[in-house]
């Protein structure tokens, strides 16, 4: 089983530094040609995908389409599990917002962000049920990079070390209780 772990394409708010959180924004003109550009690519490349899932925040789920409707697959319902990690207070504002209303170490503040290991309990929940549900399939799924990055670290420990990129490409593959990467973060789509 292979699972393509895919974040969401641009949004006006990615570009401007915002924390996205459970706000949903949808994708901006730039964030569609993303998508399209990395459903091109899967059409080509030798993996054979059999559907595709995604959170339900408008984002995430519109990517998913512009790809599946390329690849002509089945698009899946949106699984909430996929969301991204909540960000509270701290939603819609950027870095320097973020310093000037709580100080550096805002990120300790109890600001109503959901805790990591939550998120990162119900990413594995989420990994561990699909591949339950397809073993044999080989599923695409879009979802945020706050998730993707909190599940990665949990996964692939120290082999996380970079910021998931808007439209990259993650390829996992499950043998036995294992999962590991077979491509990671990639974004050799957007670089043509």
């Amino acid at each position: 089983m292979r699972i393509g772990l895919i974040r969401h394409g641009l949004t006006d708010w990615n570009a401007l530094g915002r924390i996205q959180g459970h706000s949903d924004i949808p994708l901006n003109e730039e964030g569609r040609r993303q998508a399209a550009r990395l459903a091109e690519r899967l059409a080509v490349e030798h993996i054979h995908w059999d559907h595709m899932i995604s959170s339900s925040l408008q984002r995430a789920h519109e990517t998913a389409r512009i790809i599946a409707e390329r690849l002509d697959i089945p698009l899946l319902e949106p699984d909430e599990r996929l969301k991204e990690r909540g960000f509270g207070q701290v939603e819609g504002l950027t870095w320097a917002e973020r310093e000037a209303k709580w100080g550096t170490d805002w990120e300790t503040l109890e600001l109503g962000q959901e805790k990591v290991e939550l998120l990162q309990e119900r990413g594995m929940n989420f990994l561990n049920s699909t591949w339950e549900q397809f073993p044999n399939h080989n599923i695409l799924v879009v979802s945020h990079g706050g998730f993707l990055s909190h599940v990665f670290t949990l996964l692939l420990k120290e082999q996380h070390t970079e910021r998931i990129g808007n439209l990259s490409l993650t390829i996992l593959e499950r043998e036995a209780e294992e999962w590991k990467a077979l491509l990671y973060n990639n974004t050799d789509h957007l670089q043509s």
